[in-house]
C-alpha cells in the first residue's frame, strides 16, 4: 500500500519511510566485501545513525505534493549521502577539529584522517549517482535534481557557508552576516530537501515558491537552535562535544542576539515556515508536523 494514501497523521508514517531510507540507501552503499573495503566499511559507518531530517523533509514535502514514494527515494538518499559527507569533512582536523560525531568517535578517528577525506569524496559523488539513474524520475526531472543539488552544495551554498564560517573565527558578525552565513552551510542543503520534492512532484511555480519559503525559515531556525543547543545542553545530550562554538569564538545568535532573543527569532522563524506550509497544497500536515518536531527537539 502506498504510504501517502493513509489518512493518518504523518509522525506514524515516520517509521516506515525511515525504514525505507535504511534500504535504499543500503542499496546504494557499496558492499563492504567490495575492494577496497575499507573505505566502503567507513562509508556506511559515516551513515550510520543521525535523524534524516533531511530525508523525512524530502518525503514530508513529497506526501504533502501527493507524490509516490518510488520518486521520492533517489533524492532523500542524495541529501542524505550529501549531508553525511559533509559532517565528515565538517569534522577533520582542518576544519572543526572533533572527536565525536552522533555519540561515536569521527570518520577519521574511527578510521583515519585520508580515509575520512576519501569517505566524504566518495559520498559526494554516490549522491549525483542515485539521482542521475534513478529509474522513477524522468530525464527533465533528473537535471532539475542535480542542477539543484549541486548549487545547494557548492560553493555558493554549503561549502560557501563553511568557507565563510572558518574565515569568521575570532569576528564579531553582524546579525545580517549570520543569517547569511548560515543561510549556504545550513539552510542551503534544507532548502534542496524541499526543492527536489517539489521537482519530484512537478509542482506549481507557486507551490514551489511556499515551499522553498519554508526550507528557507525552516533552516535558519534549525541553525539558530543549533547555536542554542551548542550552549545549553550537554555532549552526551547533543551526541557531540558541546560548547565548540564558543571555544572556537564563533559568532552565534545567541552570542549577537541574546540567549532569549534567538529563542523568540528561532520560534518566530518555526511560524513563519508553518504559515509557508500552508499554502503548498491542501494537506500541510506532513510538512506542520516536521516544523513541530524539530522545533522539540534537544540534539
Amino acid at each position: 500500500m502506498s504510504l501517502i494514501s493513509e489518512v493518518s497523521a504523518f509522525d506514524t508514517r515516520v517509521p516506515a519511510y525511515l525504514q525505507r531510507l535504511e534500504h535504499v540507501m543500503d542499496t546504494y552503499l557499496p558492499s563492504v566485501d567490495t575492494d577496497p573495503d575499507r573505505l566502503h566499511q567507513a562509508m556506511r559507518y559515516a551513515c550510520n545513525g543521525g535523524k534524516h531530517l533531511r530525508a523525512l523533509l524530502v518525503y514530508a514535502s513529497g506526501e504533502a505534493l501527493r507524490v509516490e514514494p518510488e520518486r521520492l527515494d533517489p533524492p532523500a538518499c542524495a541529501i542524505e549521502f550529501i549531508h553525511a559527507y559533509s559532517l565528515v569533512h565538517d569534522d577533520l582536523p582542518g576544519m572543526d577539529n572533533d572527536d565525536l560525531r552522533r555519540g561515536h568517535p569521527t570518520v577519521h578517528k574511527a578510521y583515519d584522517e585520508a580515509t575520512a577525506i576519501l569517505v566524504g569524496d566518495a559520498l559526494q559523488t554516490l549522491a549525483f549517482g542515485a539521482l542521475a539513474n534513478a529509474n522513477a524520475l524522468d530525464a527533465e526531472q533528473k537535471v532539475g535534481m542535480v542542477s539543484g543539488l549541486a548549487l545547494a552544495a557548492g560553493s555558493l551554498g554549503m561549502a560557501g557557508g563553511q568557507a565563510v564560517d572558518m574565515a569568521s573565527e575570532g569576528c564579531t558578525l553582524s546579525i545580517g552576516q549570520l543569517e547569511s552565513l548560515h543561510g549556504r552551510k545550513t539552510g542551503a542543503l534544507i532548502r534542496a530537501a524541499c526543492q527536489l520534492a517539489g521537482i519530484a512532484a512537478k509542482a506549481p511555480a507557486p507551490a514551489r515558491q511556499a515551499l522553498d519559503q519554508y526550507g528557507k525559515c525552516l533552516g535558519l531556525a534549525f541553525q539558530i537552535q543549533d547555536d542554542v543547543l551548542d550552549l545549553i545542553a550537554d555532549t552526551i545530550t547533543l551526541g557531540k562535544t558541546a560548547g565548540k562554538d564558543q571555544a572556537q569564538h564563533k559568532s552565534t545568535f545567541p552570542s549577537v542576539l541574546g540567549l532569549e532573543q534567538a529563542q523568540h527569532r528561532a520560534a518566530a522563524l518555526f511560524n513563519e515556515a508553518r504559515s509557508a506550509a500552508r499554502h503548498v497544497s491542501s494537506d500541510p500536515e506532513p510538512l506542520l508536523w516536521l516544523a513541530d518536531y524539530i522545533q522539540q527537539r534537544d540534539h
